[in-house]
């Protein structure tokens, strides 16, 4: 039973052609709904998939929903969040004057992310302890306690420059603090370096073993370019997208009740 004291959670992610992206952001939200039982949440698109954002509403405020939480799927501030989402948000509140929401901050940067990262690069056969061998055969630290793997990461990409810069900034915190020899920004799309060129960019460098790390949150037509980048420059280990790890839907939890404990419930600008 939802409790309706609590504003209603709406991931609002981007939608695609592909239907694995709407199995997970479902799983995903599944995952948010076994965190905070009670809690009223629901997946809503801008495009491709349904429902829309402006008919989920619609359909929420029939149902009696007075305060939303619009939470979007995005890992950085890029055109959706600025953008389309409050456009969205703002037309379909228009209409419905008596339902009273608020965008909640996009999931990154955040460490929580990191840690996704990590645990799909573990799944992936890149074990974090000295010793341990995965598919690679090879996971160890060096001597100095640097690991001897060079990371790119890899993300869907954007044109925003503050959505590039949050990547890099990512990239550099994560070096910094996995102790990773090397971690490289990449991208699928607008920006470059490509990853296969990262990669390559990598062993030119003398890193031996190059592990990617693809920064997206469910399959698609970008994350299949980041695979199939990986592939043909050969990469030593590629991890499955975020999807529905552990960590993102805490953080998920996390970003609704930072934006439901920010007083009346009104639309962001």
């Amino acid at each position: 039973m939802h409790d309706a004291t609590r504003p209603a959670l709406v991931v609002v992610a981007h939608g695609s052609r592909d239907p694995r992206h709407a199995a997970t952001v479902a799983a995903l939200c599944a995952s948010v709904r076994a965190l905070r039982p009670g809690l009223h949440v629901e997946a809503a698109y801008l495009d491709f998939d349904a429902p829309s954002v402006p008919r989920l509403l619609e359909r929420l405020h029939a149902a009696g929903v007075r305060e939303v939480v619009a939470l979007p799927l995005l890992l950085s501030r890029a055109f959706h969040a600025k953008s389309d989402i409050p456009a969205v948000l703002h037309e379909a509140t228009s209409r419905l004057p008596r339902l009273h929401v608020r965008q909640a901050e996009v999931l990154g940067p955040h460490p929580l992310l990191v840690r996704a990262l990590e645990r799909r690069l573990r799944e992936a056969g890149l074990g974090p302890e000295p010793g341990r061998t995965g598919r690679t055969g090879y996971t160890g630290r060096r001597a100095g306690g640097r690991r001897p793997t060079g990371i790119v990461l890899a993300s869907a990409g954007s044109s925003d420059p503050e959505a590039i810069a949050v990547i890099a900034q990512t990239a550099r915190e994560w070096r910094r603090t996995a102790g990773w020899c090397a971690v490289r920004p990449a991208f699928a799309s607008a920006s470059s370096p490509r990853t296969e060129d990262a990669v390559r960019g990598l062993r030119a460098d003398g890193v031996a073993h190059v592990a990617v790390a693809p920064y997206v949150i469910a399959p698609g037509r970008l994350p299949d370019r980041i695979r199939d980048g990986a592939l043909e420059a050969r990469a030593d280990v590629l991890a499955p997208v975020l999807g529905d790890a552990p960590e993102m839907a805490e953080l998920l939890a996390l970003r609704y009740d930072e934006a439901a404990a920010r007083g009346p419930l009104a639309l962001s600008a």
